[in-house]
Order: C-alpha cells, then structure tokens, then sequence
C-alpha cells in the first residue's frame, strides 16, 4: 500500500516565498497533472502559520461550483464579494485560462493594495499573450515540471537506485503515480486518460480543431523521433509519404498548440560562433516520459532518445535556458545557461566504443572557452576524464538539484 500523505516541493515553494506580499501576480503554468493545484494547496498552509489574520479565497474552474465564473466580470464581482477590507487577502485561482479575459479582472483586482494573487495555467499560449500582454512587469511566471528524479525517490519512498531510475524512465514522475502500483497495464492506462484530458481540453475544443486524428498522428510521430531535428516542411514531406495531405504552415499550427498544451518543449538551435538562433530545424522533446511511453511503447531501442530527453527536462528544472549548440559542422546536444554560466552537455547510452569516446568528448573540445563540459552516459560510473572533461553518469546528473552543484 502507497503512502497518502502529501508530499512537499520546495523547489517551487521556495522561489514563490520571496514575492508573498508583493504587488506582482504569481502564475504556476505547466502540464495538467504536475501538481500546480496541490502547490497551491501547500502555499495556503504555509501563509495560514505566516499570517493568522490570513484570508484566502480559493477558486478551482474544475469545480462545477465555480462554473458561473465565465468572465473577467463575473471574476471581479465574485472576489469582490468575497474579500475582507480589514485583512490581508490571498487570492488563488486554478486553471485561470477557463476564464474569458480573466487578465482584466487581475489588472483590476492587483490595483486593491490588500489583494495578494496566484494562479495556475495549463496553456502558455494563453498565458503568454494575455498576462504578459496586459499585465507586463507585474507578473512573475513559474514553470511547473513533472517530478524530477529526486522528487520522484521522495514520493515513491525509493532508494536511490538503478531499479528505480528504470522506473523513473519507464513511468515518468506524474504525481498521482505515487497511488499507484507501478504494473505497466495499471500506469499506463491512467496516463493514456491524461493524455486524452489535454489532447481534447487544451488544444481541439481551445482551438475547435476539426481533424483530431492527424493532431494525434503528429503526436505519434514526435513520440518515436525525441530528439530529432526537423522542420514543418520535414514532417509534412513524411506525412505525404504515407498518404495523408497536410501543408507545413498546417503542421507548424498544429506543432504550436502541441507546445502551448505542454505535451512537448521545443528546442531551437543556436550558432556559436555566430551568437544567433537558426530559423528553421527544431527538435523536440516530451514533457512527461511515461506520457510519451504511454503513446509510442517503451522500447529498449529507445533508451538512447529516452534518457537525452530526461536530461533536457532535468535542465529546464535547474532553470536553465537550452538551445541545441551548433559550432561549424558539429553539434553539441544541450547548451544550457544560467546566472551567466554555460555548461554543455553531450549525452551517449555508453562510451564503450572508441568511435563514440571520439565523438562525443570530440565535439566539446572544439569549444575553446572555459565553460564546464560533460558527457552523460547511462554506464554506471562517475568521476572519469578524457582530456579534462568528466563523464558522468545519467543517475549522478540527475541526483543534482542544485545549477551549482
């Protein structure tokens, strides 16, 4: 039997706490299904022992009794009626982009000096537009990830070990997993339901798209090539190679919506030399691995793809900015930044053979500065060098919570 008790994220507790009681209005944006609601939970308990004289006002668009807040007027005139002129309150709304226009009820609710307000989403298009459109320098967006590796042992109560990384890579670190037995037939068919509530939620009735078959095909064929650079031209070329017409700027809509649902991020390419993003050629990874296995099936042949992904999303955890790097006719598979640091990254399922030590450690030392540089393996070892550059191994780079360390 699973643990129930609820299990704390500081990660993220601990970047809100500096901006409780400022006049800026934090945003939880994410995948549905990563824990933005229980973060705000959380957020609560920790301003009721802050603040006893505390009033919250809590709304979730997912309760059918808050189905009459439809737009920014309905918004305003609810929490009006709600607040408290004589305390401090704390306003938290879950799934803010079911409100029509709800950026006008926020820019007019933060002009009150005793409203402090946060708000979770699960579409960046929307956010994107409509808060940092209208409510530019006054929001603060946090990203919300699924479980890292550390806080998938937490939640499981696993050691940290090769079994649990297997389980990590298979399943993925959706939340809820930690009710679950971990029996492929059982976690998958609850991260297929997952994976159906976004498909139909936030992207063919957001967008009233008529051809929800080829939204899943495009999905399908993103799942079997992580990783892989290629444009909308690319894709639409491949599709008509299997008979189904549609034109690139349809593809490239279509891979924009994939984007803003959260389902997968897209990773542009950077000249090094030059200092610029190329234009065309992206690659793509999954949110969710165990979301992406649920689609595709987990392959052995597949490991390769699978753990470069997890690296990707480890970085974005840490906060980093990542293009993919590109210096002359060689690439370096992650360069990630942050606090004016670089560090890259070359990811190999092993360096057994010398044709792979050549080329992985290769490409980092045709970089001349100084940034630190490392090759991620899933061989079982840390701590190697060849020429300066360490080779680490993918259960170590995972355990790192910290940019730092």
């Amino acid at each position: 039997m699973k643990s129930t008790a609820v299990i704390h994220r500081p990660h993220y507790i601990n970047r809100v706490i500096p901006y409780i009681g400022k006049k800026l209005i934090k945003v939880f944006s994410g995948q549905r299904r990563v824990g933005k609601s229980y973060l705000l939970f959380q957020l609560m308990d920790y301003l009721r022992k802050e603040d006893l004289d505390a009033h919250i006002i809590y709304i979730n668009m997912e309760d059918l009794q808050f189905s009459q807040l439809r737009t920014a007027d309905d918004l305003n005139r609810y929490v009006q009626e709600k607040a408290n002129q004589s305390k401090m309150n704390y306003l938290f709304i879950d799934e803010i982009q079911e409100i029509e226009d709800f950026e006008l009820a926020l820019r007019s609710l933060l002009l009150n000096d005793q409203m402090d307000i946060y708000c979770t989403g699960s579409n960046a298009d929307l956010l994107s537009k409509d808060i940092a459109g209208k409510l530019s320098g006054r929001f603060i967006e946090i990203n919300v990830y699924s479980l890292s590796y550390t806080e998938f042992l937490n939640f499981h109560q696993l050691e940290n070990s090769d079994k649990s990384l297997s389980f990590y890579m298979k399943y993925g670190g959706l939340p809820y997993l930690k009710h679950l037995d971990f029996e492929d037939e059982i976690v998958f068919e609850y991260l297929k339901i997952i994976y159906s509530t976004i498909i139909y939620r936030d992207i063919v009735n957001r967008y009233a798209l008529r051809n929800s078959d080829f939204l899943e095909q495009l999905i399908t064929f993103l799942a079997s090539n992580i990783g892989s650079l290629f444009s909308a031209k690319k894709i639409s070329d491949f599709l008509k190679s299997q008979h189904l017409k549609v034109s690139p700027n349809q593809v490239q809509t279509y891979l924009s919506h994939i984007v803003n649902a959260f389902i997968v991020h897209r990773l542009r390419r950077y000249d090094l030399k030059g200092k610029r993003l190329f234009e065309v050629g992206d690659k793509f990874y999954f949110e969710n691995m165990g979301i992406r296995n649920g689609i595709w099936g987990y392959r052995q042949e597949d490991e390769g793809k699978i753990m470069e992904n997890m690296v990707y999303n480890h970085l974005l955890f840490l906060g980093a900015d990542v293009h993919v790097g590109v210096f002359d006719q060689y690439e370096i598979d992650f360069v990630a930044e942050k606090n004016n640091e670089r560090k890259y990254f070359q990811v190999a399922l092993s360096l057994k053979e010398e044709k792979t030590i050549k080329r992985e450690f290769g490409n980092l030392l045709k970089i001349k500065d100084q940034y630190p540089k490392a090759v991620i393996t899933m061989d079982g070892f840390s701590g190697n060098t060849h020429h300066g550059i360490p080779n680490v191994s993918l259960r170590s780079f995972l355990s790192k919570d910290k940019w730092e360390e």
